[in-house]
This record gives structure tokens, C-alpha cells and sequence, in this order.
């Protein structure tokens, strides 16, 4: 089940929902907080800003945005993990928090399925693998070529074992065969610029952080990470199109809330959220955004499908030789 290959065809395929017979009608009661596991200021503070906005206004209720970052997400984790299940704290989390985190750490201090239950999935984010654009690699062909010639030479940026940096490009390297080797870099940032100044070759970017520079003809794309084109940049070919047949991945965006909260607060928001979604702005400035904006699924299909991206992360965490690296 993977809810993150999406695009045009899930937003088409599901039915629109609406409030649920019984709901909480009188949710919330008082303020309630979104934690944020990152700085002020990222796509992920933003995403939950503008939804809780949103949620306010349909809600009639007030809901606070507070940022706790530290920790690979763990900090905000554990402190939603432990809240009152009573649907006035939840958590805007990422595929890192709610399925690679699992494998990554030793003993990690949260269970995903166990602690939280799913409220919305709301946004995918593709990445895009780009070379300096000085280099004679204008394809993933030539890519191939030049890894081969120099086996474990070819230099990539990556923003830490077990980051999405890493593990598309153990993706990659696994479905063509080729060897390269890891640079650490603290962020997406230093390792883009990196990346342009020539210290490394190649890398995968958030597409936000790299669509100026790709403009600018600073740094060459080799393709899309997702099956199908980002809406911010249709005219960028996917890896798919680009000749690396089956390559599909992205990082998710999705609201939790401790795992006993009410059903009936959970379908609500899980049907809120949706509707919110599918609001044309509201999908039109995720997309422009360099996301791809989704109509929520089920709160039982997210649950299978946090469960397959459990299994799905652990075989490429381990296959880069992450599991258990913190």
C-alpha cells in the first residue's frame, strides 16, 4: 500500500468525507496544541501553521503551533506519546518519526503504531537527484557510466545515516548496481551547496531546496523520485523516466494524536482535514510549495499503511547499513 507514489490519481480515486453520525460536535473544549517536531520557519511548521488555521475556522476553536525540535523528532514524539488522549494535542510528524525511526534507532523511545493513532495523511514530498552541472552527467546513464569507471570514487551528499538523503540514494545504487560513497552533511543546505561548489558530485534535495538553483543552471536533474511528475515543476522527468524502472519514493506529512483519543475526535478531524485538503488554494499552495498535496485516506487505511512503511524502510535502513546507528 503505498499512499506516497499518489498525485492525481488518489486525489481522483477518494470519495470525499464527510462528518461522521455522533461526532464530537462540541471539539474542542479548550486550546489545542500541534506539536511541531522541527524549527520555526521549515515546510513542516508551515504545513501545520496553515492547517491549523484552517482548522480553527472550521472548528470554531483555537489551535497553538508549538515547535519542539531535538532529538531525530524523538523529543516531540515521546511528549505527545504521553499527552491526555483527549484530542487536544497532536503531532505533525514525517515519514522519518512514524516509520524510519524504527529501524534507525537501538531502543527507540516511541512505538509509531502502539502510541499514536493516524488522523490525516495530508502531503507528500519528492525529491529530486541532481549533479553539479559541470560535470559530464546529463543522464542516469552517464551517472552509471562514471560510478562504474570509478568504483566507490563517485562522491554524494548526504544529510545523515538513516535521512532520506541516504536512503534514496541506497535506492538508487541498489537498483542500478553502482557503488558511490557517502559525504555527511548537517543539512540540505551545506550539502547543496557542496554539490554545486563541485566538493561532491551528486545528490537527492527536497525540491524546494534545489528548484533556484536548478533554474539557475547551477545543478543538473537526473530525475523526480516520485512515479508521478511534481506539480511545482511538471517539466522535471521522474527516475522512472528517466530509465530507473520501478524508482518510487517520498517523505509524508501526516497529523497523529495519542493513541486512546476518541474515535469520534479522530474521524472528525480525519474528516476536516480532508475537506480542508481539497480545497483548491489549499492544494494549489502545497503543490507550489514543492509538496503534492493529498486527500486523506481512511484512519484504518493509514494505519496499514503506517505499518507497510515500517516494513518498507527497515529492508533499505539496513541495506545502507543504518539499523541501529543511534
Amino acid at each position: 500500500m503505498n499512499f506516497v507514489g499518489f498525485g492525481g490519481a488518489i486525489l481522483a480515486a477518494l470519495l470525499a468525507l464527510g462528518a461522521p453520525p455522533g461526532a464530537a460536535q462540541d471539539y474542542p473544549t479548550r486550546p489545542v496544541n500541534v506539536i511541531v517536531p522541527f524549527p520555526a520557519g521549515g515546510s513542516t511548521d508551515w504545513l501545520a501553521r496553515m492547517l491549523a488555521q484552517k482548522l480553527e475556522q472550521r472548528l470554531k476553536g483555537t489551535f497553538v503551533v508549538e515547535n519542539r525540535p531535538g532529538g531525530a523528532n524523538v523529543v516531540a514524539a515521546v511528549s505527545v506519546a504521553k499527552a491526555p488522549p483527549d484530542g487536544h494535542t497532536l503531532l505533525m510528524t514525517t515519514s522519518t518519526t512514524m516509520a524510519i525511526n524504527v529501524s534507525v534507532f537501538k531502543n527507540l523511545a516511541y512505538d509509531p503504531t502502539n502510541d499514536f493513532i493516524p488522523v490525516a495523511l495530508v502531503s507528500g514530498v519528492p525529491f529530486v537527484l541532481v549533479v553539479n552541472s559541470a560535470l559530464p552527467m546529463k543522464s542516469i546513464a552517464d551517472l552509471v557510466r562514471a560510478a562504474k569507471a570509478n568504483p566507490g570514487g563517485l562522491a554524494y551528499a548526504s544529510t545523515g545515516a538513516g535521512s532520506a538523503a541516504h536512503l534514496y540514494m541506497v535506492l538508487l545504487q541498489n537498483a542500478l548496481g553502482i557503488p558511490m560513497t557517502a559525504v555527511p552533511y548537517k543539512g540540505n543546505a551545506p550539502g547543496l551547496q557542496d554539490t554545486i561548489a563541485g566538493h561532491v558530485s551528486v545528490m537527492f534535495s527536497d525540491l524546494l531546496g534545489a528548484l533556484p538553483h536548478i533554474r539557475a543552471g547551477k545543478l543538473t536533474v537526473l530525475g523526480v523520485s516520485t512515479k508521478d511528475r511534481a506539480p511545482a515543476a511538471p517539466d522535471l522527468p521522474t527516475l522512472q523516466e528517466a530509465g530507473v524502472p520501478g524508482y518510487d519514493a517520498s517523505a509524508w506529512q501526516m497529523l497523529v494524536a495519542p493513541a486512546k483519543t476518541p474515535r469520534v475526535i479522530v474521524d472528525r478531524l480525519n474528516a476536516e482535514l480532508n475537506a480542508i485538503v481539497r480545497e483548491p488554494p489549499v492544494m494549489n499552495d502545497i503543490n507550489g510549495r514543492g509538496h503534492i498535496a493529498i486527500a486523506t485516506p481512511s484512519v484504518v487505511q493509514l494505519q496499514a499503511f503506517v505499518q507497510s512503511e515500517i516494513a518498507y524502510w527497515a529492508k533499505v535502513v539496513e541495506a545502507a547499513g543504518a539499523k541501529g546507528t543511534q
